[in-house]
This record gives structure tokens, sequence and C-alpha cells, in this order.
């Protein structure tokens, strides 16, 4: 299957997933703001609604349809002895405060199983009293990388509790042969700019949204955008967002939920104006446009209109306290068909105002595991269960990395 994403909302065929392990079990109150959780999670109850959510993805999916565990494909890498070296010897590079030089050749000796605990846990009972913190961030596979039509843009992390994740990806895709058709497509930007997943939102095939928020810098969206440009994108959108932890990637705030329907925050998206710089590439240059709104701009680049659906629905108690549950951070499994957290109610019964039939995790999962779901038949809203998952500050689609859908 080719790997390819054309569309926030086109049918899912291929995803990349983490579900939770043993790494959110090592994080303690007093770890959780220097590794950017609000929370400690309970690993158990994480992973069953991980798990959970999982069997939605599947029972909605082609026959073919492909999720992977992002670390069962770290650990096929690891069995190349050129992909172990690369991610020591980067990780030696980037984490310079860990003294990992100090213990190279030990990791050199590790077998694949211990250097995938090492990197991911920070411990090994192969290395006794050399320890780091552990991953826990690796749930938000959204962030590490992002498919843009047939080329793959590298994240890099603004915060260095995920430098280790970015690290591994980064040799995931130049050595898993799953990732082969984009070792001429990799678009990587520099170490002093940063940039992550959750601002990047393929909106077509020619029109890409990317969030300057705390976590993606000015430098790196234009030096993202200066090569998306050269690999086919014709325009990318630069939202200015509010650099708060409430809304720290462009996609908690807001994402495509059909062909012309998104799910918006309203206070910092649907009355936010002047915030939208449209760039394109002319001569070799680079051409910056002021737009009066998202709405505005994307229905002048994209040919139609489109309808902003309020995250939270018409109280602004709502709308403030449903974003902060990832409201407004819906993932879709086809055009129309989406899934998000059940707690956020206003949120999908605004979602059924427009259309919407409101199904939870277990009836969709019944109507469709044994049957073949024909997503042109249906417009429909899934709610699951995320009450630990939500500790983490990232809904349905900060914990999913597509890398094929239907074109």
């Amino acid at each position: 299957m080719p790997l390819s994403i054309t569309s926030e909302t086109n049918r899912l065929q291929s995803v990349v997933v983490h579900t939770p392990g043993t790494e959110v079990s090592l994080v303690n109150p007093e770890l959780k703001d220097e590794l950017l959780f609000d929370d400690i999670i309970f690993e158990e109850d994480a992973r069953k609604e991980h798990l959970d959510m999982l069997k939605v993805f599947k029972a909605a999916m082609p026959d073919d349809g492909k999720i992977y565990e992002i670390t069962d494909l770290f650990l096929e890498c690891f069995q190349k002895e050129n992909a172990r070296r690369f991610c020591i010897e980067s990780m030696i590079k980037e984490l310079k405060q860990e003294n990992l030089h100090t213990i190279e050749e030990d990791l050199l000796q590790l077998d694949p199983e211990e250097l995938l605990q090492f990197f991911v846990e920070g411990t090994t009972s192969s290395i006794p009293g050399f320890t780091m913190h552990p991953t826990p961030n690796m749930l938000f596979t959204r962030d590490l990388a992002v498919v843009v039509n047939d080329s793959i843009l590298l994240s890099r992390p603004a915060k260095q509790a995920r430098f280790r994740e970015s690290i591994l990806t980064e040799t995931m895709v130049r050595f898993h042969p799953l990732f082969e058709q984009f070792q001429d497509q990799i678009i990587k930007i520099s170490d002093q700019e940063s940039i992550e997943g959750g601002d990047v939102l393929v909106a077509s095939d020619k029109v890409v949204l990317i969030g300057m928020s705390e976590r993606t810098s000015f430098s790196g969206l234009m030096t993202a955008t200066e090569r998306l440009l050269n690999h086919g994108v014709e325009h990318v959108l630069a939202v200015d967002i509010p650099k708060k932890r409430s809304s720290m990637h462009l996609d908690t705030i807001f994402t495509f939920a059909s062909e012309n329907e998104c799910v918006a925050f309203p206070p910092a998206i649907n009355e936010r104006k002047n915030n939208i710089v449209a760039l394109h590439s002319q001569n070799g240059s680079v051409i910056a446009q002021s737009m009066p709104s998202l709405k505005i701009a994307l229905e002048e680049l994209i040919g139609h209109d489109f309808t902003f659906i309020k995250c939270g629905g018409e109280q602004r108690t709502n709308q403030f306290r449903e974003q902060w549950t990832d409201g407004a951070n819906v993932f879709a499994l086809a055009p129309g068909t989406i899934v998000g957290y059940e707690r956020n109610t206003n949120t999908f019964r605004e979602l059924q105002k427009h259309g919407y039939e409101l199904m939870n995790q277990y009836e969709f999962i019944e109507e469709f595991e044994n049957t073949s779901f024909d997503p042109s038949e249906h417009k429909i809203a899934i709610s699951f269960l995320g009450h630990e998952l939500c500790r983490g500050r990232g809904g349905a689609r900060c914990m999913t990395m597509p890398i094929a859908r239907a074109t």
C-alpha cells in the first residue's frame, strides 16, 4: 500500500499509534511538569481505553487497513546494526546533558529489546546505575512526523522531554522498510528550530495549515513551508494561535471532520481575526499574503464553503471546558466519520445539530466489527471513553500518525 496523505478526512488506511506502556507508570508527581504532563496516568486503564479506541479504528477501516504499534516498528529497525548505531550516535549528539557518550560501548552491546527499553523507559538492568527520565509522551504519535502527499515531515520538538521520541522516529523513517518510499522525500528542519505534528493539518493535496504555537517556532514554520512548497504543496496557511498550554498545538483548537466541516474552538478560531498568512512560492521566493480569517482563507484556496462547528456548543463556559478536554481534537476515520472523547457532551450535541448520528464506541463496534463499513452511507460522531488518556492533554487526533488515506 503506497503511503500518502492528501486530506485530513479521506478514509484511513494505515496509522501509527502507541498504546501506553510502563513509561507512563514511571512518571511521578515531581516529574510530571518536566515531562509535560498535567497529571499522572494510571497505566492499566489508559491501556484499555487506548486499545478500545483502536477497536473503533479497525471497525471503520477497510479490510486491508493497518494499525502499526510504533514500538514494534522501532524494534524491527533495531534488528539492523546500522539503525542501532545511527540512533545511539544521534542520542549522544542531541542529549549532551545525559552523558550518554560514557556508556556508548555498553549501548552498542545491548540487544534490540534492551536498547529500546532503555530509550523508552530510561533504564535497563544491563547498564546498572545509569538512568534517564521515561518518554511518556510517545502516546501522542501525531507530533512525531507528518505525511504530506508523498513526503514526510520529521518533527523537531520544542521541549527536550520529547527529543528521544524524535530521534527514534527519524531512525524508523530512515531505516524501516515501511518508509522506504520516503527516502528521497524526507523534510527536516534545522536543530535550532521547532515544529510538531499537532500543528500541521493537511487540508488538501495543495493546501497545508501550520500553527505558530508554543511548540512550533516562526523559523520552523517558515523552513517547513519552503520545503513543502518544493514538494508539491501550493499554499501553506500560517495560523497564529494563542501561546498557551491549553492550545499547545493547532489541532487542540481546530480539526477537520469532513470535506467541508471542521470542529473549532470559537474564541481562538471563529472570533480571531487577521491571524492568518497565506504563503506560496513565486519565482523561487516565498510570498506572504495576510488573510482576514481561517474560514475565509480555506474557502478561497480550496474553493468551497466550510462550516465551523463549535467545540462546546453555544455557551462560553462549555466551550472553554470542552476545549480543555480535547473537544476540538477529533480524528476523522473517513469523511464525516469522526471519533472524540465521550466526556465532551456539548460538542457531540453540536455535531448532532449538524446532521451527525451519535454512537458510542460499543454501538459502533457492535454494528460494524463484522460488517463492511461504507462511510459514504453515514455521517457519524463516535464517542469513546478516555478518562485516563485525557489526563495526558491530548485527544484522538493527538494519538494518531496517519501514513495512508484513500485518495
